[in-house]
């Protein structure tokens, strides 16, 4: 048997002079320096074109063997949204009340959440995030998916980038389970719910909680000598 030779293609990469990286790595910084969660979403629509950008991006992120397990269904209509928050706010109703531990609870109370989920209804769009846990192919046999999890957090990622850097507002929202998400949504078995992401503009004074990032130093480190 003639092993297959991988096909290749030359890289169209546009290099740039120190300065220009420079100026743009803080430049992007200080825009996702800004992105806060938000819980408050004013109704107005977003630009179709806007959104197909931003779910293209995300859809170009690296994956394990180049095997794209990631799925978005993107929810616009009223009457999906309001299945959606029913299904969620009778799962959180049950995490705050008996499966959250005190532990959990005490780390969620600076941020002010509980089981009531009015953004699910309010924001304009829901992007529902699956991770494929293996393909089909043409015969119907599967197909083994590589670091599916690592590879659909990426993408998931580059997505909340994307949007911050559009002028959209996000949030990262996961009850569990979230299996009701296959049922609402018509999502095959080999599709796990991953995140939810709740997008839109903010409402007009809109506010998120008072809280800071570790520093730097703490979370950023440099092995051997310089």
């Amino acid at each position: 048997m003639v092993e297959e030779i991988p096909r290749s293609v030359k890289y169209d990469f546009e290099e740039r002079s120190q300065q220009d990286m420079i100026s743009r790595a803080r430049e992007f910084y200080a825009l996702m320096a800004k992105r806060r969660t938000v819980r408050d979403f004013d109704r107005r629509a977003i630009p179709s074109e806007v959104l197909d950008a931003a779910l293209r991006t995300a859809a170009s992120a690296p994956s394990g063997a180049n095997q794209q397990p990631w799925r978005f269904v993107v929810v616009r209509d009223s009457e999906t949204k309001t299945k959606i928050r029913l299904a969620a706010e009778a799962e959180e109703r049950e995490f705050y009340s008996h499966r959250a531990t005190r532990e959990w609870l005490q780390a969620l109370s600076p941020l002010g959440t509980d089981e009531n989920k009015p953004f699910l209804e309010e924001a304009p769009v829901l992007i529902a995030i699956f991770l494929q846990r293996y393909g089909l192919n043409s015969q119907a046999e599967r197909v083994k998916n590589y670091y599916m999890t690592e590879s659909v957090g990426i993408s998931t990622g580059l997505l909340i980038a994307a949007l911050q850097y559009t002028g959209l507002a996000t949030l990262t929202h996961t009850p569990s389970p979230m299996k009701f998400l296959n049922e609402i949504l018509g999502r095959p078995s080999n599709e796990r719910p991953f995140l939810l992401l709740v997008v839109g503009y903010p409402k007009a004074g809109a506010q998120v909680p008072d809280i800071g990032r570790l520093p730097f130093e703490e979370v950023v480190s440099e092995s051997g000598a310089p």
